[in-house]
């Protein structure tokens, strides 16, 4: 930001007034100026690092203050800031040389203690910043030379010590260390993020969200200047800047466990607006975290931007270290395993660091599926193997513990059991997805049965049984018996289901001759819908128009093209509603099966039909103008021509199919 010219003799009086106004930038670019003149200055090198700082543009501030020590070595506190600035830099070894010479001065070996330790935590060098946080303490317990000067600076030893305990997974530990640092030091909404984030570790998340709101309600009290949840209402504000007030707000922070707390409770959309109500900043002013968290919750809708992000945020030194493993796994979700295997190769050093045991060789195990599905089963079974029986001997310590009437050490077993099945149940879903890929389903309901034991309650386990049921022919009764407790489950908000969970059961229903209970559940949806489409009109529901497309390719499959054709077309009514991506490649399919099996004169069709899909295709053409006929994977280098991916092309192309096989002229 260019400055104004300042009038000969308020040159000070500017620039401060500048700085007290919280327009450090503009103070930066005068004082820049101002240096080019007179480089030695040691009041315009103080100011500008102070500027840098408070604008968190650390690495410049650390240079200030380098040239302040070499200028005036007699100054120690130049040193103290050039170490700090170095360290909230994330240049760690740099701040350790620095902060060195401080050690043996008795004015600041108490706050040269503290920031090694704080080092050293940054560095993952848990006993190294132990041993310092325990030095400083024993020091201001005796009066020593490293004596915190005051109750400040011994609520600041408690801090550490609280982060410290964090670290270790003491949090209710750590959590009262921050609370008794903020009674020494008044409330301080670091320390509320701090408590909040030991509440969040420790899946206490009605506690967590409650420091949270404390934190952002003082915000918008304190400062309406940093127009919290403006984006989200849809207002154009302009970026408040990544300023030293933003920081000691801790909006950010909250506003990022926040997020990450609905996201862990399956609320998408919180965790979206939980974002978007943080102060508005630029992109390139975003932090790792909140860049992070971006790509994580906005994958679904923009996949190539989340790629993006999370492989630029790999590169930079320091990064949120979930990064790696998420990066890993989204790869892995969206089939890109070659990515995958070179992200792990090209990044050895943060394999040990970052990815736990477990999930390296769950990554390993799904990354060798793609050449050697069966050495990936083995892989996968050792880890069953490990994880059964955790769960057996944690099953026998909840026992236990009941048997003593011991309800803390109840909850915790209890705890422990559900985190370790989670591990599980990947691990089992993984080993199924081998066999299910053969269309071995056989097999796959083998490898459900094993597990029984363990994951009978478990929904996804459930939900999984019944799909495998439902592909065997002859166990269409046993797939209801799983899906419809699933259903039922969600009765009164039957949209709350997926739609082709309700589509299997209906089918299932017609094939076991249990139509009554099929045509009972499609009222149900359509009331749902009729419902849903009153409060708010705008939204498109699609679960009757999928349930009434998976029974009308059922009938296709069986060779009944007379009335599965119908029923696919009618499903789709009205267009303008029911036509997308989704419904259009079920319509796509049956169509498709139809057109070859009159191209071999194995079926014939009533003229009335073949004139009912004419009509039906030049809807489609009509209404599908701006409808992807396919969802592109995000990292695909050659993308579709845009004029041919839409379902008016592909409807056009099944027309003119359609008008050769049966002789007719356009």
């Amino acid at each position: 930001m260019e400055a104004a010219p300042v009038p000969d003799g308020q040159y000070t009086a500017v620039v401060y007034g500048l700085i007290g106004g919280g327009r450090c930038g503009e103070a930066v670019s005068l004082l820049s100026r101002e240096l080019q003149k007179s480089c030695r200055s040691r009041g315009g090198l103080s100011l500008l690092g102070y500027c840098h700082y408070q604008l968190q543009d650390f690495a410049a501030a650390a240079e200030c203050y380098e040239q302040l020590v070499a200028l005036h070595p007699e100054l120690e506190a130049y040193r103290l800031y050039q170490a700090q600035a170095l360290y909230k830099a994330g240049l760690y070894a740099e701040a350790l040389r620095a902060v060195g010479p401080l050690l043996d001065l008795p004015a600041y070996q108490g706050r040269a203690l503290r920031l090694r330790a704080a080092i050293y935590y940054a560095q993952g060098d848990l006993p190294a910043a132990k041993s310092l946080v325990e030095e400083a303490l024993a020091a201001a317990a005796e009066g020593g030379p490293g004596a915190a000067e005051d109750p400040s600076e011994r609520a600041d030893a408690e801090i550490n010590l609280g982060c410290l305990l964090y670290r270790q997974g003491r949090h209710e530990e750590a959590s009262s260390k921050f609370a008794g640092a903020m009674q020494v030091l008044g409330y301080c909404p670091e320390l509320s993020y701090n408590m909040a984030l030991c509440c969040y570790a420790a899946k206490q998340y009605a506690p967590a969200l409650k420091h949270i709101s404390d934190i952002i309600e003082r915000g918008i009290n304190q400062h309406p200047e940093l127009s919290v949840g403006m984006t989200t209402e849809g207002i154009d504000v302009r970026s408040v800047g990544n300023t030293l007030l933003l920081h000691r707000t801790a909006l950010v922070e909250a506003f990022n466990l926040k997020a990450a707390i609905e996201y862990q409770l399956r609320n998408l959309k919180a965790a979206q607006e939980a974002l978007t109500d943080m102060p508005p900043r630029a992109e390139e002013e975003l932090d790792p975290v909140t860049l992070h968290n971006q790509a994580l919750m906005n994958m679904d809708s923009q996949p190539t931007e989340g790629f993006e992000k999370l492989q630029f945020l790999l590169l930079q030194n320091p990064c949120p270290p979930e990064t790696f493993g998420n990066l890993l796994l989204l790869y892995c979700k969206h089939q890109y395993y070659d990515l995958a295997a070179d992200v792990l190769a090209e990044n050895a050093h943060l394999t040990y660091k970052l990815l736990t045991p477990y999930l390296y060789n769950f990554l390993d195990a799904i990354i060798t599926c793609q050449t050697a599905p069966e050495e990936a089963f083995h892989k996968l079974d050792d880890s069953a193997g490990t994880l059964t029986e955790q769960l057996r001997k944690l099953t026998k310590q909840v026992q236990e513990a009941r048997q003593n009437w011991d309800d803390e050490a109840v909850k915790k077993a209890v705890n422990e059991y559900d985190e370790t099945l989670d591990k599980y149940v990947p691990v089992l879903m993984a080993q199924a997805k081998i066999y299910w890929d053969m269309k071995n389903y056989t097999m796959v309901e083998k490898i459900f049965r094993k597990s029984v034991e363990f994951c009978n309650e478990h929904e996804v386990w459930k939900l999984n049984v019944a799909h495998v049921l439902f592909m065997q022919d002859n166990k269409y009764k046993e797939a209801i018996s799983f899906y419809e407790p699933i259903v039922k489950k969600h009765y009164d908000n039957i949209l709350h289901v997926s739609a082709i969970v309700l589509a299997n059961l209906c089918v299932s229903y017609i094939l076991t001759s249990q139509n009554e209970d099929a045509e009972e559940l499609m009222r149900k949806i359509e009331k749902g819908e009729e419902q849903l489409s009153y409060d708010n009109p705008e939204k498109n529901i699609y679960h009757l128009c999928i349930v009434n497309l998976v029974i009308g390719t059922l009938y296709c499959v069986k060779g009944n093209y007379d009335f599965g054709i119908s029923r696919v077309i009618k499903s789709l009514e009205p267009y303008n509603k029911k036509l997308s991506t989704d419904t259009w490649y079920y319509a796509k399919r049956c169509f498709l099966s139809l057109l070859e099996n009159m191209s071999k004169h194995m079926i014939m069709l009533r003229d009335s039909v073949i004139q009912e899909c004419i009509q039906f295709l030049k809807q489609c053409e009509l209404y599908g103008r701006n409808i992807p006929a396919v969802i592109e994977q995000p990292l695909e280098e050659k993308r579709m021509h845009s004029g041919k991916n839409t379902v008016t092309y592909e409807a056009r192309l099944l027309r003119a199919l359609m008008y050769k096989i049966i002789g007719w002229t356009a």
